[in-house]
C-alpha cells in the first residue's frame, strides 16, 4: 500500500490485525510504503498560483518543454548529437526521467522541494547527468567502429577478456559487482533510491575511469571497450527499474 506517510500507524495496526485473524497466509508480506510532502521553492506545499493540485501530466510536460528548449540551444551551439527530427523524442526521454529520477532518489518518507532548474540539472545526482554519462560511453564504443574499426558484436563474439590494470577500472569493476547487492536490498525494503545511488555512484565510477584512461587507440582499448559496454549494460538495467527512458545521443 502505497500512501502518504502520516498513515503508516494505521497500516500498522491493519497489518497485524489482518495477521491475527488468519487473512494473511504464511509467506505473504503486507507493507506500507509512505511518502512525504512535495514543497515549492518557497517551502510551501507545492500548489498552482491559484491554490489548485499540481497535476503530474502538467509537471511532466512542462519538464519536457524545458527540456526541449535546452536542447534546442545545444543544435543552435553545435554542442548535441541528435537532429531537430528527434529533438521531442529524446525531451521526452530526459524530461520524463528527471521528474521520475528526482522523486525516486530520496528516501520516500521525507519532505522535498520541487524545482526544475535542480531535477533538469547536466550535473550532480540527476536523470540528466546520468544519461549524459551513459551516452558519452555509448559514443566511445561507436567512435571504435568509425575510427579504429573495432566492432563491439564481433569483439563480443571474439572470448576477449577485460584486464584491469588502472586504479579507476579496478574501481569501476567493484562498483560494478555490487549490483546485485543493491537489487537485493531494494527488494528487501521496496526503497528504489538505492538503485537511485547505486546508478549515480557507477556514472561518477565510469566517468573517473574514462578520465583517467584513454580508451580509443590505446594498447588496452579492446579491454577497455568491453568495460564501457558493461557499464552501459549495468546503467540500463537500473533506468529501466526506475522507469527512465534510455538514449543512445543526446
Amino acid at each position: 500500500v502505497i500512501t502518504d506517510f502520516t498513515q503508516a500507524d494505521h497500516f500498522t495496526m491493519c497489518n497485524t490485525a489482518a495477521t491475527d485473524i488468519g487473512w494473511i497466509n504464511e509467506g505473504q508480506k503486507l507493507q506500507h510504503i509512505g511518502f512525504g510532502t512535495v514543497m515549492g521553492e518557497d517551502g510551501k506545499r507545492f500548489k498552482t498560483r491559484s491554490g489548485d493540485t499540481v497535476r503530474l501530466v502538467d509537471l511532466l510536460d512542462e519538464a519536457v518543454g524545458r527540456m526541449e528548449e535546452s536542447l534546442k540551444q545545444r543544435i543552435t551551439d553545435g554542442k548535441a548529437n541528435i537532429t531537430e527530427a528527434e529533438l521531442h523524442e529524446v525531451a521526452e526521454a530526459c524530461g520524463y526521467g528527471a521528474v521520475k529520477y528526482f522523486d525516486l532518489r530520496r528516501n520516500p518518507t521525507t519532505n522535498y522541494k520541487f524545482s526544475y532548474d535542480a531535477m533538469l540539472d547536466t550535473k550532480g545526482n540527476t536523470a540528466i547527468y546520468l544519461l549524459y554519462a551513459r551516452v558519452r560511453l555509448e559514443s566511445i564504443i561507436a567512435k571504435a567502429k568509425a575510427e579504429c574499426d573495432v566492432d563491439l558484436d564481433a569483439l563480443l563474439k571474439s572470448g576477449e577478456q577485460i584486464a584491469l590494470s588502472h586504479p579507476s577500472e579496478r574501481n569501476l569493476a567493484l562498483t560494478l559487482q555490487q549490483f546485485t547487492d543493491v537489487i537485493d536490498i531494494t527488494l528487501e525494503d521496496m526503497l528504489p533510491y538505492h538503485i537511485c545511488d547505486y546508478v549515480y555512484s557507477l556514472a561518477i565510477s565510469a566517468s573517473d575511469f574514462v578520465t583517467q584512461c584513454r580508451v580509443l587507440k590505446s594498447d588496452e582499448m579492446k579491454s577497455r571497450l568491453l568495460l564501457c559496454h558493461v557499464t552501459t549494460i549495468a546503467m540500463k538495467q537500473c533506468f529501466e527499474l526506475l522507469g527512465i527512458r534510455h538514449v543512445k545521443r543526446i
